[in-house]
C-alpha cells in the first residue's frame, strides 16, 4: 500500500471538513422544518426552536389534516404535476429526437426557431390575453398546458440523443427494415432512460413548486394548488397578528393562539409538500450522473 504524504492527508482533511460544513448547512433547514412542525406553536412563533423540539406535539399536523383546503390543494397539485409532466415529456422527447437527426432538412432553421423564444417572449400581458381569448382562464387545462415545453430541457435531451446513442444503431435497424417510428420507440427510448428520468424529475419539481401560474390564471379556490394554500396560510398569519392589536384581551389571546398555530402549520405544510419530492429523488438519483454529464470531456 502506497504511503500517503502529509500534504495529501491535510488536503483530505480539509475536504472532509468543507464537505461536512456544507452537509450541515444543507440538512439543517430541513431538520429545522421537521422539529418546528412538531413543537409547541408558541415556541415556534417566538423563535425558541434551535436543535430540538420544544414541547413535542402533533397539533399542527392535526390541524393541517383537518383543513379541507389543504387536501384539495394537495389533490390539485398532484393532478397538475402528473399530467403536466407527462405533457412535458410527450413534447420534449420526440422534438429532441427529431432535432438530433443530422439528415433532417432545415435542421438549423428549426433549431433557431426554438432557441429565439428561449430568450425573447411576448410577455405576461399578451399571454394572459391569449389564454383569455381561448377561454382557458380559471381552468385546470391552463396549468397543464402552459410551460408544456422547456427549450433548455429540449436542448439537453437533444444533446443526449446526439452524443450517447450511436448513429450506427439506427442505420443497422434501417437495413433490417425499421422505420423512424421503430427506431424511436424500440431503440432511442429504451436507451434514453437516464435522460427521461432526469427530465421527469426536472419537470416534476417545477410543476410541483409552481404557484405563479395559478396566481395569475386561477381565481377559484377549489382549483388552486397546494403552494397557493400555503401562501394563504402565511397571509392569514400576518393578518391575524395585525388584527389582534384592536381587539379585547380575550379576543386578542384567541387571535394570538391562531396566529401561533398558523406559524406551526406553515412548517407542517412545508414538510408535507416536500415529502413526495424527497421520496421520489432517490429512485432517479442514480440516473443523474449519466443523464446530466452529457457533453463532458471523454478520455
Amino acid at each position: 500500500m502506497m504511503k500517503r504524504s502529509k500534504s495529501d492527508a491535510v488536503f483530505d482533511g480539509m475536504n472532509v471538513a468543507v464537505m461536512t460544513v456544507l452537509l450541515v448547512l444543507m440538512l439543517y433547514p430541513l431538520y429545522y422544518i421537521v422539529i418546528a412542525s412538531v413543537s409547541e406553536p408558541y415556541a415556534v412563533a417566538t423563535g425558541k426552536i434551535f436543535l430540538r423540539p420544544v414541547g413535542f406535539t402533533m397539533e399542527a399536523y392535526q390541524n393541517v389534516f383537518e383543513n379541507q383546503r389543504i387536501w384539495t390543494g394537495y389533490r390539485n397539485t398532484v393532478f397538475y404535476t402528473i399530467f403536466g409532466t407527462v405533457l412535458n415529456l410527450v413534447l420534449t422527447i420526440p422534438t429532441a429526437y427529431v432535432l438530433s437527426k443530422k439528415q433532417l432538412p432545415a435542421r438549423n432553421l428549426f433549431a433557431w426557431y426554438f432557441l429565439i423564444p428561449m430568450y425573447f417572449s411576448g410577455g405576461l400581458i399578451p399571454t394572459y390575453l391569449l389564454v383569455r381569448d381561448l377561454h382557458l382562464l380559471n381552468t385546470a387545462y391552463t396549468i397543464v398546458v402552459l410551460g408544456g415545453l422547456s427549450i433548455y430541457n429540449m436542448v439537453v435531451t437533444r444533446t443526449y440523443f446526439s452524443n450517447s446513442i450511436p448513429g450506427e444503431l439506427y442505420e443497422s435497424a434501417k437495413i433490417d427494415g425499421a422505420t423512424e417510428f421503430t427506431n424511436f420507440f424500440q431503440i432511442a427510448l429504451p436507451l434514453a432512460a437516464p435522460i427521461l428520468a432526469v427530465m421527469a424529475l426536472y419537470y416534476g419539481v417545477a410543476r410541483w413548486n409552481d404557484y405563479y401560474t395559478a396566481m395569475i390564471y386561477l381565481s377559484s379556490s377549489d382549483r388552486q394548488p397546494l403552494q397557493m394554500v400555503l401562501r394563504d396560510i402565511l397571509l392569514q398569519n400576518q393578518n391575524a397578528l395585525v388584527a389582534a392589536e384592536n381587539l379585547s384581551d380575550e379576543e386578542m389571546e384567541l387571535m394570538a393562539r391562531r396566529a401561533y398555530m398558523a406559524e406551526a402549520m406553515k412548517y407542517a405544510v412545508i414538510f408535507i409538500a416536500s415529502a413526495p419530492l424527497l421520496c421520489a429523488y432517490p429512485f432517479v438519483q442514480k440516473y443523474f450522473v449519466k443523464g446530466m454529464m452529457i457533453g463532458s470531456l471523454k478520455g
